[in-house]
Parts: C-alpha cells; sequence; structure tokens
C-alpha cells in the first residue's frame, strides 16, 4: 500500500521521488528496489526517516504500531503522522507520540493500488485544517477521500476496506457462469470486471438509488428478474448485507 501511495502522490505532482524517505526491514528487497526506483532515499532504521520528514506515514502491520512509535518518539514533536494501520485509534497512536505530534488515520483499501481506492481519515486532537487539506490531496490522488468521524471506522472498515473481496468473488462467480455458457475465461473476466466498475460508476455519477437502477435493468419475466430471484431464494442477498456487518472483528489488529 505504501508504494502504491508513493507511486500516485508522484505521478499526481504532489511530490518527487527523490523528497521521500522511507525505512524497511532489512529483508524486505522488493519495497527497498521499488522506492530505490522512485528515487527515494532509504533507510533500516525508522528514526532517520522521521527525523529528517516533516509528513510521516505509518504504513505497517498493526501489531508492532506501537513499538515502532515508541522508537521515534523523540523525533515526533511537532511532526504529522498520517497512520494507514488498521484498527490502531487515535487515542493509541497519540499516546506513542509526543504531545505535540500531529495525527491523522486513515483507511484506504487496495484499489488505490490503480488510483481507484475509496479512502477516509479521521483528524486527531491536535491536526489542523491544513494538515487535513494535505491529507485529502493526498489520498485524492489514489481515488476518492472523505473525514468522517473515529466512530464510523469500524464499519467502514467491514465496507470499502474488505469490500474489494466480496466485489472480487462476486466478479469470479460471474465469469464462471459465463464460462459454463460457453465464453472464454480472459474475455469473461474482462466483461464482468467492467460490468461492476461502469456500474459503481453509474451510481456515483447519476445519483440515483441502487434500486432504482436495477430496477431499469430488470424487465417483467426477464432473465434479469429470474437470477435476482434466485439470489433472494438462496439468501445471498442476506449473505452480503451479513458480511458488511462484520466490523467488530476490525477492532482487534491481530484479527485484521
Amino acid at each position: 500500500m505504501a508504494q502504491a501511495m508513493a507511486n500516485g502522490f508522484i505521478s499526481a505532482g504532489l511530490t518527487r521521488g527523490d523528497s521521500m524517505t522511507a525505512s524497511f526491514h532489512p529483508s524486505d528487497h522488493a519495497n527497498i528496489e521499488a522506492f530505490k526506483a522512485f528515487g527515494a532515499k532509504t533507510h533500516v532504521e525508522n528514526l532517520p526517516v522521521v527525523s529528517g520528514s516533516e509528513i510521516i506515514f505509518i504504513s505497517v502491520k498493526p501489531t508492532v504500531v506501537e513499538s515502532v512509535l515508541q522508537a521515534v518518539r523523540p523525533a515526533s514533536a511537532g511532526k504529522l503522522f498520517i497512520s494507514i494501520a488498521m484498527g490502531v485509534t487515535l487515542r493509541e497512536l497519540e499516546n506513542s507520540l509526543e504531545s505535540t505530534a500531529r495525527v491523522i488515520r486513515v483507511m484506504p483499501n487496495t484499489p488505490a493500488l490503480v488510483r481507484a481506492g475509496a479512502s477516509v481519515y479521521v483528524r486527531g486532537s491536535a491536526a489542523t485544517d491544513d494538515d487535513c487539506k494535505v491529507t485529502q490531496a493526498l489520498f485524492q490522488a489514489v481515488g476518492t477521500c472523505e473525514e468522517v468521524p473515529e466512530t464510523m471506522m469500524d464499519p467502514i472498515t467491514a465496507l470499502s476496506g474488505s469490500g474489494p473481496a466480496y466485489v472480487f468473488v462476486m466478479i469470479e462467480a460471474l465469469a464462471d457462469g459465463a464460462v459454463r455458457m460457453g465464453l472464454p475465461r480472459d474475455l469473461a473476466y474482462r466483461l464482468a470486471s467492467q460490468t461492476v466498475l461502469g456500474s459503481g460508476k453509474l451510481v456515483r455519477e447519476t445519483g440515483r438509488h441502487p434500486g432504482q437502477l436495477k430496477d431499469d435493468v430488470t424487465s417483467p419475466a426477464g432473465s434479469t428478474a429470474a437470477g435476482l430471484s434466485h439470489l433472494e431464494q438462496s439468501g445471498k442477498m442476506n449473505a452480503i448485507v451479513y458480511m458488511s456487518k462484520q466490523q467488530p472483528r476490525c477492532t482487534d489488529p491481530d484479527r485484521a
């Protein structure tokens, strides 16, 4: 995700690769080489990165966030920290840093890899309006970005954080059905993925209720109506609702 964000920021003209500094585990050769290709300076220690930067992205596993931040705490005063670590609250982040450190918590999702992500952010107690403007500009370079209250972060994680996995299953299922009817698999995947992409764009750009758009496609006694009826009778609709309600698991970083 860090690599996707860096690529998006550079592509959008928000920064240059040689203005970036990043730290990695010594064994993370792939990401080290990727950031070097951007022109970034690379380290295998975190403190030099924080000491020499004004905006720091926390892009590590949730289970190690506290230890990582405690180690860089001496250099954290007055810096802006943007965390994409799932399930780690603002309070936990702020308690691990100096009191004058500014913190913003962001929930992106994997389509940011192709600059089509859906991100939200929450401002910490010391974060300024300018910090929020910077955060929004950065994440809009890799998709959409909106500010929300922290109470919404768990259901949003269940929706847009986990949602891509459910959509990928749906694309696979649509394509599998098409293959059974005789389509080549590569064509089936292209058509299924474009159908999902276009349908989402139709919802966003028309502002119409998804139910209305569904009705536009559904002719009386037609094949779409038959397919929707099967989804309802087999419980698939309820299963999708159930999946999007699984936010309690998001509060436990070990279960992310």
